[in-house]
């Protein structure tokens, strides 16, 4: 019962505040009084549902378990009846989390309802968009997935790749070492591999090339095989890179693509390969497109704040 109320009742208090309900709890029994003392109840349920799988329980979990119960309401809503009570996006479907990302050093479980959809999208399709702005784990998950999938033997390599735009692309004329040249504009990349793989690990596969990373102009006239690949920041990509980028897939390969419209750095109005892909891709079988919004941020709240501050300017 602590781990679910949180220290000094935080978590309880979380739950009040986003609801506008009262929880008080003695020693096993609480007492939830106010409108929304049903929905107080199920996050109450699914949250416990998950102490009881093993998994523990702190801030974010509490968190997500709001978001999904927003979410369905939204919904149900919106539909203008009860969505199937297991489905992805309600609370049984929090509880349940089956979309759950394994590697053997971490377990990660949908923070937002569109992480489920995005997680679940890249077990099963080939090539899947993630869109939409920063924050929103849209490369941090597809590099956990990449790493789920070479431990567990479904893929033989993971390949990460940016477009690097302040370099012009250019970076077979530059003096001095690749690596140098490129670290810093894949900094992100090894960050998120280093949070879901021992670092050792991550040294020994890309010493053994299990792991490349690599600028986008290194991907041109290879065909990637067997491969979990990523290309993150693609929006920075023109037209003839972002289809020469596409069609590098092979066979046994998945490909995730990631990037936010609203940030590209191209020069001049050349237009963003990623926006193109969008829009010629939408309906072609076996490519799914998750677009993430202010929402979905799992960062500090307040990037969530800024994001649509911002988004608000724009109109």
């Amino acid at each position: 019962m602590p781990v679910l109320y949180g220290e000094q009742n935080s978590h309880l208090q979380t739950i009040e505040n986003a609801l506008d309900v009262e929880i008080s709890s003695r020693g096993n029994e609480v007492l939830i009084t106010g409108g929304s003392a049903g929905q107080a109840r199920q996050v109450l349920e699914a949250l416990w549902s998950k102490l009881q799988q093993g998994q523990d329980i702190d801030t974010h979990t509490v968190d997500s378990a709001l978001r999904f119960l927003q979410e369905h309401k939204k919904q149900k809503n919106g539909n203008g009846h009860h969505s199937h009570a297991n489905a992805p996006h309600s609370l049984s479907g929090f509880a349940e989390a089956e979309t759950l990302i394994v590697t053997k050093k971490k377990r990660l479980q949908p923070r937002t309802p569109l992480q489920s959809t995005y997680m679940h999208a890249m077990n099963v399709n080939n090539l899947v968009f993630g869109i939409g702005p920063a924050g929103t784990g849209k490369t941090y998950l597809a590099v956990a997935m990449g790493v789920a999938m070479l431990e567990s033997g479904r893929v033989e390599k993971i390949i990460l790749s940016r477009p690097a735009v302040e370099a012009g692309e250019r970076l077979g004329f530059l003096p001095g070492e690749l690596k140098e040249k490129m670290d810093p504009y894949l900094r992100p990349l090894y960050d998120a591999l280093h949070d879901t793989m021992a670092a050792e690990k991550v040294q020994k596969k890309v010493a053994s090339e299990e792991i490349e990373i690599a600028p986008l102009a290194f991907m041109r006239g290879r065909t990637l095989n067997n491969a979990f690949i990523i290309l993150d920041e693609a929006q920075n990509t023109t037209t003839m890179q972002m289809l020469m980028f596409l069609t590098r897939l092979g066979e046994g390969s998945r490909m995730v693509i990631t990037g936010d419209p609203s940030q590209t750095d191209l020069p001049g109005h050349q237009k963003s390969g990623l926006l193109e892909a969008m829009d010629i891709l939408g309906g072609v079988e076996g490519i799914e497109f998750v677009k993430f919004s202010s929402q979905d941020v799992v960062r500090h709240p307040l990037v969530s704040r800024i994001i649509e501050a911002y988004d608000k300017k724009r109109k």
